[in-house]
């Protein structure tokens, strides 16, 4: 099966064609880097993205925080991280960089607050 994507790894943009047999990559045209090449595989193999999301502020000046991971974690992983960060609540305050779970959901990762949020005074 011919699987096509478009590269992200550098403003080229690459148009590629990824040759996959039984979750195997054969072979990919349309790199013009080997950046492409790696990206093809990982895409196919075990895709990742940094995941984004809000969690829920009690008492301070925004309703809802915006958060994001510090590095990619594993597509497959995305419905427990929305579960996860559903269950999260912040009650003080916060700026953008702080760590708001230090290993989140034991993948190595940080997940860390995009916004700044003050109490309510």
């Amino acid at each position: 099966m011919i699987k096509r994507m478009t590269c992200i790894e550098c403003p080229k943009g690459c148009n590629l064609s990824v040759d996959v047999e039984n979750c195997k990559v054969l072979k990919v045209s349309g790199a013009k880097c080997p950046k492409g090449i790696a990206y093809a595989i990982s895409e196919v193999v075990s895709p990742v993205r940094i995941f984004t999301a809000t969690v829920q502020a009690d008492g301070l000046d925004l309703k809802r925080i915006p958060v994001r991971t510090n590095k990619s974690i594993p597509k497959k992983d995305f419905f427990n991280a929305a579960k996860k960060t559903a269950e999260i609540k912040i009650n003080k305050s916060v700026k953008s960089g702080d760590v708001i779970d230090g290993d989140f959901l034991s993948l190595g990762v940080k997940l860390l607050a995009t916004r700044e949020a003050a109490l309510k005074k």
